[in-house]
C-alpha cells in the first residue's frame, strides 16, 4: 500500500473520503483510516492500494514498514 495525500473539506471522515475519491473499502486500509495532516487546510492522508493511488491522483508517498533495529 501507499500513502495518498489529498485535500478534503476540514472535518472529513473516511466515509467522506471514499465517496469523494471514488474508492471502495477494499482499496483502503480502513484500520489506518483518514489522518488529518493539516486540518485547517483540509490536508489528509490515507493508505490505498497502488492501483487506487494511480487512479485517484494526488500526492503519493511510499509507506515502507518500520521495524526495530
Amino acid at each position: 500500500m501507499i500513502l495518498l495525500q489529498v485535500h478534503l473539506p476540514p472535518g472529513a471522515t473516511l466515509s467522506d473520503a471514499l465517496e469523494a475519491l471514488g474508492l471502495t473499502e477494499e482499496e483502503v486500509d480502513t484500520g489506518y483510516g483518514l489522518v488529518s495532516v493539516l486540518p485547517e487546510a483540509g490536508l489528509h492522508v490515507l493508505r490505498v492500494t497502488e492501483e487506487a493511488g494511480r487512479r485517484v491522483g494526488g500526492q503519493v508517498f511510499s509507506d515502507p514498514p518500520i521495524e526495530p533495529g
